[in-house]
């Protein structure tokens, strides 16, 4: 029997709403979750009748987006490896996958934590934690999926399970672009369990005879993510007939809380009503994401936003759905304006630029780039695309993206080291630890 945490997208750097104490927030679900692992490792039973909620676990798995961003600012990264410090020292496996947020033009951060003892990077090669074996595959653009032969080299006779973590949105949940029957099909291992990470809202299905589940993040990364964050608890093991059996249960995290407030006005109605509104929450040390819609006069989001910030809040997102036009019983388009980062990644992210591409779009987006130095960052990045000869074929989404001999992977094996960055304040490179 092995039960495991399956983790994923803790997006540890983010700066949501430009605020630091939100960055923070994020750095502290991960530990969280750490800790969770290391205090069920020295206090939990092996016992086959235990509830799996308190049982010891074998490893921690993470499903990819680690890092919110390819370039994490030192703080975040020493927090991070502080973090797997303590896996390490209660002997809890740290596995792990590349997502498409952290993912670097080479090396990778997790291949850092592993150099340093701290991490394995699961990839086509079994890694066998009790008696499963856990397989990877990082995320990869789509452009490049009809070149994955989901190859994987066969599980050790005595593993009584198998388990692929993955990157990506996969079928048959929302958003999906990834056929995972199809991949399932393809694959030369027979998978008792896909565990994975890219979507943030938790979920569970069966695919082929083969549990299919997200983990959901561990923070709110957009005001749409209403629902407890949390983790999934996954103990592999066998049945009466000895075949392979899967249990997922759920683990919430206590999180910074969101007070979600909708005020549909009537007619007449307007700012008075929606400070009322704001005043029945409890906003202490809360994000409050106040939504308008109706028929009442209009609003200034700022004066909503004064209000609740004079109530305890820690911050405040004000959408006035009404100030997109046209009628309101009408649907809203498909934008956040609560959370406009939110939005732009979602955009580019369908758009599936190329490598290049993404590096420009968050060289211009990073705040902690100077708008002066942004014009030679870029020069930078295009003049080290074109000595890689990574200009060629840039119709082509997602070139400069590859395969390890080992791995199915997101590295661009050839690519030379960039430049190390000093022009951003504390914000750190592969390169520099190379």
């Amino acid at each position: 029997m092995t039960r495991v945490i399956h983790t994923g997208d803790t997006h540890v750097g983010y700066r949501q709403y430009h605020s630091p104490e939100r960055r923070q927030d994020f750095l502290d679900a991960f530990e969280a979750v750490v800790d969770d692992a290391v205090e069920r490792r020295s206090t939990g039973s092996r016992t086959e009748s235990d509830d799996a909620v308190e049982a010891e676990i074998d490893a921690l798995v993470h499903a990819g987006d680690l890092f919110h961003d390819r370039r994490p600012d030192l703080p975040d990264l020493l927090g991070v490896l502080s973090a797997l410090r303590r896996l390490d020292a209660a002997d809890v496996p740290f596995l792990a996958i590349v997502g498409n947020h952290e993912a670097t033009r080479g090396s990778q951060w997790l291949d850092l934590f592993e150099n340093l003892g701290l991490a394995t990077r699961l990839g086509a090669e079994p890694t066998v934690v009790g008696a499963t074996a856990f397989y990877g595959l990082d995320h990869v653009p789509r452009s490049r999926r009809a070149d994955l032969d989901y190859e994987f080299a066969p599980p050790p006779a005595d593993a009584d399970a198998t388990a692929l973590v993955a990157h990506g949105l996969f079928t048959p949940f929302p958003h999906a672009d990834w056929d995972t029957e199809a991949m399932l099909d393809a694959a030369s291992v027979d998978f008792d369990a896909v565990l994975l990470g890219d979507n943030h809202v938790p979920d569970t299905a069966q695919v082929e005879g083969t549990w299919v589940t997200y983990c959901g993040s561990t923070e709110r990364a957009s005001a749409d993510e209403r629902d407890a964050r949390g983790y999934n608890l996954v103990e592999f093991g066998a049945d009466a007939g000895g075949d392979a059996a899967v249990d997922i249960r759920r683990r919430s995290l206590d999180t910074r809380p969101f007070a979600f407030v909708d005020v549909e006005l009537a007619e007449g109605e307007g700012v008075e009503r929606v400070r009322e509104r704001v005043r029945e929450h409890d906003l202490s040390d809360a994000v409050a994401v106040v939504t308008i819609t109706g028929d009442g006069d209009p609003v200034t989001p700022a004066a909503i936003e004064d209000a609740a910030l004079d109530a305890g809040a820690l911050l405040a997102r004000v959408t006035d759905h009404r100030a997109v036009g046209g009628d309101a019983s009408d649907d809203v388009p498909d934008v956040d304006f609560a959370d406009p980062d939110a939005a732009v990644r979602e955009r580019v992210r369908e758009m599936d630029l190329s490598s290049l591409g993404r590096r420009l779009d968050e060289t211009v987006r990073d705040e902690a780039v100077a708008d002066s130095n942004v014009r030679d960052r870029v020069a930078s990045a295009v003049g080290d695309a074109a000595a890689d000869d990574g200009l060629d074929g840039l119709s082509t989404a997602g070139d400069g993206e590859g395969t390890d001999d080992d791995r199915q992977s997101v590295d661009d094996a050839g690519a030379a080291d960039a430049e190390p960055d000093t022009d951003a304040d504390e914000q750190v490179s592969m390169e520099d630890y190379l």
